[in-house]
């Protein structure tokens, strides 16, 4: 019985251009990858600053190997709580300029954990969630018991609005992303914080993809708009210019300490291998002194939208290393996406849900490993089929 519903549902995802298939990567996941055998540009990873890989990050990662072994082996509220949590939690709340932190295996255990924690059991509490919030973001506040309001992406008048609507709840959550992982366009934060603070909300802040790109040593947005204090909750992910793995989240001590407590993401799963605390420390000490690595990137990121303009693409309002190529129909994504593969140009397509209806895409994302030939025959190659 079961095979034949999951048969009948495959069938109804297939039709609609939108069942997910797996590529295997059988090289490290860096700039040039190889699947079956076959050399790609690869356009699609995290890898901001190129670190996937890097010499000192991997013997740091084999030395707490030796030192501690692989496993958390439990809890970190049982036995599986270590000294390098501990100390790779006190770097990254300085980094963040907060007074603590808290370590997730994933962002995604990060944001899901602290929105269903913070908002449990809140009769009196909201949510005020950016429309193109990450998956996370909205899982999280659907775990929670808060009413949920929905603003307008990036628009702050279409938030004030939510704002002023939700004027009778006691805690009223407000939620975006720096940096949108599908669009590449930025909150307007000292906007954002401004109306945060004269409605009386609390502000959190999903920097994922900002961190590390953006700002003096990596510190995200919101330090280049100079919100940092006024941001309540920071959230953030070490798989991404950190090249490593796991999440986290800033904010106060009480804060930590609240979810320590209260966060199901965090007490019912086993801590973070220590050898990933020790590459994820190892990590954030290279990437403080990558700014030539950051300029690179932004740089090479401004170049390539300016010429995929000049062809005519649509790139929306990307700002950062992130650039969406709107190719509109599922078919015509496919088509773009298979076309750039058979040119050695690793470019999945983005379909929904990931993306609205309409809006599916390919999503080029830049690191700072990609040299001009890389972006020449991306340019050439897109030129060939607008």
């Amino acid at each position: 019985m079961l095979n034949n519903f999951l048969l009948k549902r495959l069938s109804e995802i297939e039709s609609g251009g939108l069942l997910r298939t797996l590529n295997t990567i059988q090289s490290s996941p860096a700039s040039t990858i190889r699947i079956n055998g076959k050399s790609f540009i690869n356009f699609s990873s995290n890898n901001y600053l190129n670190l996937a890989g890097n010499k000192e990050i991997n013997e740091a990662a084999m030395n707490a190997v030796e030192k501690y072994g692989f496993a958390g082996t439990s809890s970190r509220l049982v036995c599986g709580n270590l000294s390098i949590h501990e100390k790779l939690e006190a770097e990254l709340a300085a980094f963040k300029n907060k007074q603590a932190s808290l370590v997730f295996p994933s962002g995604y255990q990060a944001n899901v954990g602290v929105i269903s924690a913070l908002m449990s059991n809140e009769k009196n509490s909201c949510i005020i969630m950016d429309k193109l919030n990450h998956a996370s973001l909205w899982d999280g506040a659907k775990l929670s018991s808060s009413r949920i309001f929905v603003y307008e992406h990036c628009d702050m008048n279409s938030l004030e609005k939510s704002l002023k609507r939700a004027h009778k709840y006691e805690i009223k959550l407000t939620i975006a992303e720096s940096v949108f992982s599908m669009d590449g366009d930025f909150t307007p934060l000292r906007d954002f914080v401004e109306l945060c603070q004269k409605y009386g909300a609390v502000s959190m802040l999903d920097e994922a993809h900002s961190t590390g790109v953006f700002g003096e040593e990596g510190k995200g947005l919101a330090e280049v708009f100079n919100v940092s204090n006024k941001i309540d909750i920071t959230v953030g992910t070490l798989s991404k210019a950190f090249a490593v793995q796991g999440g986290f989240v800033c904010g106060s001590r009480q804060l930590i300490n609240f979810l320590i407590s209260k966060s199901r993401a965090f007490i019912y799963t086993t801590s973070v291998s220590p050898a990933i605390c020790a590459a994820a420390l190892k990590s954030l000490e290279i990437v403080k002194r990558s700014d030539a690595q950051r300029s690179f990137l932004l740089k090479t990121a401004e170049y390539l939208k300016n010429k995929l303009n000049k062809l005519g693409l649509n790139t929306l309002n990307t700002q950062s290393q992130i650039i969406p190529v709107i190719t509109g129909s599922i078919e015509n994504t496919e088509k773009t996406s298979s076309y750039l593969r058979e040119k050695g140009i690793y470019i999945p397509a983005i379909k929904p849900s990931t993306v609205p209806k309409g809006q599916s895409r390919i999503r080029i994302s830049l690191t700072s490993g990609h040299v001009a030939r890389d972006i020449e025959k991306l340019i050439d190659s897109i030129s060939k089929i607008v």
